[in-house]
């Protein structure tokens, strides 16, 4: 069962990792985006750990309250796509979860599908269209039914290197038609990251 101190883990390992390689996230972002990918994720999630250290973080005592928050902070916190999509994938994944204090793997497996739809809706956007949807779908898939964070993490990874072919159809990137071929979505990269900071959580590792 995951109770609530894992996804405070859980957060603090993204931030870890998104800090770690926000370099690399916004020099994926420089050809077809903004440039400012890693640096806007950073900022967010180090908004999300001072949220967790705070009243109202203390306040946050099961898995779903937590994420809620999380999500919360994302959105108010970071500008462009990013907020947005990461604090809606968060905060819908935090409700699905509802008041319990601990859930299963297959309740998270359940409600993270949740949460994924609700970035597809607000985007308007499919798994194949070079988007932060070509890592997580493949990631909740491998979850759903019993799968181990090794197995999301390995999902989310070639699928985010399967976006370099792609022709972006959404997102900044879509702006530059044939010339976002070639590229590996800096959405799907952080995505997997977020993915990867499950097994973190988890105790084994990156890929536990």
């Amino acid at each position: 069962m995951l109770d609530t101190e894992f996804f405070r883990r859980w957060l603090r390992a993204a931030d870890a990792a998104v800090t770690r390689e926000a370099d690399r996230l916004t020099a994926l972002d420089s050809p077809i985006g903004d440039a400012d990918h890693g640096s806007n994720l950073r900022r967010g999630f180090h908004a999300v750990l001072e949220a967790l250290d705070s009243p109202e973080g203390a306040a946050a005592t099961t898995p779903g309250a937590v994420l809620v928050l999380a999500g919360r902070r994302l959105i108010s916190s970071v500008g462009g796509a990013s907020g947005p999509l990461y604090g809606t994938l968060l905060r819908r994944t935090g409700k699905a979860l509802g008041d319990a204090p601990e859930v299963s793997r297959d309740a998270f497996a359940s409600a993270l599908h949740t949460g994924v739809e609700a970035v597809a809706a607000l985007g308007g956007a499919a798994r194949g269209d070079k988007t932060m949807l070509d890592a997580l779908v493949p990631a909740v898939e491998a979850l759903t039914g019993g799968g181990t964070f090794a197995a999301a993490r390995a999902a989310a990874d070639t699928g985010a290197e399967a976006t370099i072919p792609l022709l972006a159809r959404k997102g900044r990137a879509s702006y530059l038609g044939e010339r976002s071929i070639g590229h590996q979505d800096p959405g799907a990269t952080s995505s997997a990251l977020l993915v990867a900071a499950l097994g973190t959580a988890q105790g084994g590792g990156p890929g536990e």
